[in-house]
Order: C-alpha cells, then sequence, then structure tokens
C-alpha cells in the first residue's frame, strides 16, 4: 500500500522538500549557463552582405583652446562691461573700486573659458580690461557733464571727445590707476583660473 502524497508534491516522496537556491546560483533544474562576452557593433564580423551597424558618434566638445575665439569673446565682454562701468560711474559721479574688478573678473573669465589655457590670452585679457576700464571712466564722465550741462551724451562723447580725454587726464588721480591695476591683475587671475 502508497501513501498518499500531499499535493503539489506529485511523485516526490512525502516528507521531501526541495533545496532552496540563491538567485542565479545553479541548483535544481536550472544549471548555470556562461553568458558570451558583450562585444562593440565593430567586433561582430560581416555575413552574407549585411552591413555592420554603426554606432552614432559623440557630440563634439564644447570649443576650448580657440584663442581666436577667447579673444573675440573677451572683445565683446569688455565693450559691454564698459558700458555698465561707465553707467555706474554716470549714476553715482564716483569711481568704484569693486565695478574696476567686476570689469577684469568678467573680461578674464570670457577670455579662459572660451579661449582655453594658452597664457597669452590672461595678458590680453589683462590688456582688454585696461582698455575697458579707460573707455568706462570716459563714459561716465560724459555722462556726469551731460546732466550738468544739459547737453546730450552722444554730442559730448561723440563730437567733443578730445576733449573729454583732456579733462579725464586733468581729473585722473592716483587712485584712478589703482582702479586700472586692479582691473589688470583680476582680468589675469580670472582668466588663469577659468581655463583650468
Amino acid at each position: 500500500m502508497t501513501q498518499p502524497t500531499p499535493p503539489g508534491q506529485q511523485g516526490q516522496p512525502y516528507g521531501y522538500q526541495q533545496p532552496q537556491q540563491p538567485y542565479g546560483q545553479p541548483g535544481y533544474g536550472h544549471p548555470q549557463q556562461p553568458h558570451p562576452p558583450q562585444q562593440p557593433y565593430a567586433a561582430f564580423p560581416q555575413q552574407n552582405g549585411y552591413q555592420q551597424p554603426h554606432m552614432v558618434p559623440a557630440p563634439p566638445a564644447p570649443a576650448r583652446d580657440n584663442v581666436g575665439l577667447g579673444l573675440a569673446v573677451a572683445l565683446v565682454t569688455a565693450l559691454v562691461a564698459a558700458g555698465v562701468y561707465g553707467a555706474v560711474i554716470g549714476a553715482t559721479e564716483h569711481e568704484i573700486g569693486w565695478a574696476a574688478v567686476g570689469v577684469g573678473f568678467l573680461v578674464g573669465l570670457a577670455a579662459g573659458k572660451t579661449g582655453g589655457r594658452n597664457p597669452v590670452l590672461g595678458v590680453i585679457a589683462a590688456a582688454l580690461s585696461l582698455g575697458a576700464v579707460y573707455l568706462g571712466q570716459l563714459i561716465g564722465a560724459a555722462a556726469v557733464i551731460a546732466d550738468k550741462f544739459n547737453m546730450s551724451f552722444t554730442d559730448i562723447f561723440v563730437d567733443h571727445f578730445d576733449v573729454l580725454q583732456k579733462a579725464w587726464k586733468e581729473e585722473a588721480d592716483a587712485m584712478t590707476f589703482v582702479f586700472f591695476a586692479i582691473a589688470a591683475v583680476a582680468a589675469f587671475g580670472s582668466a588663469k583660473r577659468a581655463a583650468q
């Protein structure tokens, strides 16, 4: 006489328990098969005239180490910064040191980020920041004169530029040249840091 087997374990002796195996380990009814190594598309051979698929190329890296582009961006930044600096001087009627630092920092940052590690960029950024501070001071002086004498800014800056430069030379003092130095140092340092 045979013993009845519980449901779900047909064909196994009563009391038998199937051994438990961790997932992925070879065990009862599940032998582990080794997987073939995966290879890139280029490693597949051409068969029956079938062209092997081409992988999509990566997008190009952003423009770096391009001295010409760095100089162009630094020049545009210097012109914009000069306008902002001149507006600050015109509004406050004072030269402000942190604004000169900002001019130099922005010009150097633009040169270093787009131009890369070429050491010439730091020197040119410093020179451009000197020009930007000078232009900004002229713009500020023209704005102050136009406001005091109820004249057009364009008339003073364009038609009487020589008089404006002469007035700037007479008003320039030691602090004026300190602002030039601050802007140049800030431009050189920020260009070097931005290129790293």
